[in-house]
């Protein structure tokens, strides 16, 4: 089995189709199909059950496919950081994160570690929660900063704390009259306006399932691509939006509420590959550590449940 068959199984995997398979690959569907079926015989199963359609992984073959792609992915880093060293370049550290992580902590930690690795380029990569993931795998980025728990176990994932939810509002509306902790019944009937539209699941869904959980069901739901659009939505009088905490930073004409339930919280969660960098992660724990240490301002307890790495 080579690197070549691995690119031929992962490409099938994802697309679960041979013709469109072969096209991406730039060859004949007979000879792919070949290939696939000479890596069964070495593996001695099954990966691919191809009388459906489209074509379904076998339990062994959704292994070997998340397995696949990290050995691939790791070749390209190889391939990558030997051609930098070979030209003279600084080593590149991606950092995948999603916006709203940007209103915490984040910049602080990436400002460290520029300051820590002088001679390493850091490099940020916006993207979604789930598409982290595949990203870490892939090789796109090294050190993903998102908010959705997956049940990727090919992906480490470390929870640094929960970030409390709170409810941004219209000053107008009657809900701004008061500042204590909102209880999640009195959304009832409330325009909702949630974030992101797409990918899902995410964060829009977390929120949803939330209310569900108190039998609250909104007016109407508004779906927007990103928060800054949710919350000028808000400024609008369009409706009510749930945030994390961090992110009232924002805008300050807007009301905040907390949500009074110990459930309503968003985690801040860095994911890394098995095999990455263990220095690096060492001193990624080790920057969060001593900015947790210093208590900025945004880290109020009130709002926030640590977890110390």
């Amino acid at each position: 089995m080579d690197l070549r068959q691995l690119k031929y199984f992962v490409t099938v995997a994802r697309e679960r189709n041979f013709t469109r398979a072969a096209e991406q690959l730039h060859m004949a569907q007979p000879p792919l199909s070949r290939q696939i079926q000479q890596m069964e015989e070495e593996l001695g199963v099954r990966l691919l059950v191809r009388s459906s359609r489209p074509i379904r992984l076998t339990d062994a073959g959704r292994l070997f496919y998340e397995e696949a792609q990290q050995v691939l992915g790791r070749v390209e880093q190889m391939k990558d950081a030997a051609r930098r060293v070979g030209h003279g370049e600084r080593r590149v550290i991606s950092i995948g994160f999603v916006a709203s992580t940007w209103y915490g902590g984040l910049p602080t930690v990436v400002r460290r570690l520029r300051q820590a690795m002088p001679d390493a380029e850091v490099r940020m990569v916006e993207m979604m929660s789930l598409q982290q993931a595949e990203g870490l795998k892939s090789g796109r980025i090294d050190i993903g900063f998102g908010r959705i728990r997956t049940s990727d176990t090919s992906v480490e994932r470390l929870v640094l704390r929960e970030e409390r939810l709170v409810v941004a509002i219209p000053p107008s509306f009657a809900l701004a009259a008061d500042d204590t902790p909102i209880a999640p019944a009195e959304l009832k009937g409330q325009k909702l306006v949630v974030y992101p539209s797409e990918p899902r699941p995410s964060f829009a869904d977390q929120v949803l399932s939330l209310l569900r959980d108190h039998g609250v069901r909104p007016s109407e739901v508004q779906e927007v691509r990103e928060m800054q659009t949710a919350l000028g939505l808000v400024a609008a009088e369009t409706g009510i939006c749930v945030i994390p905490a961090s992110a009232r930073l924002q805008r300050s004409d807007l009301h905040y509420r907390l949500i009074d339930d110990e459930h309503a919280t968003s985690p801040i969660i860095m994911s890394y590959r098995h095999n990455e960098d263990e220095t690096l992660i060492r001193l990624l724990k080790q920057l969060i550590r001593e900015m947790y240490e210093e208590r900025p301002s945004w880290l109020d307890i009130s709002y926030n449940r640590l977890h110390t790495p």
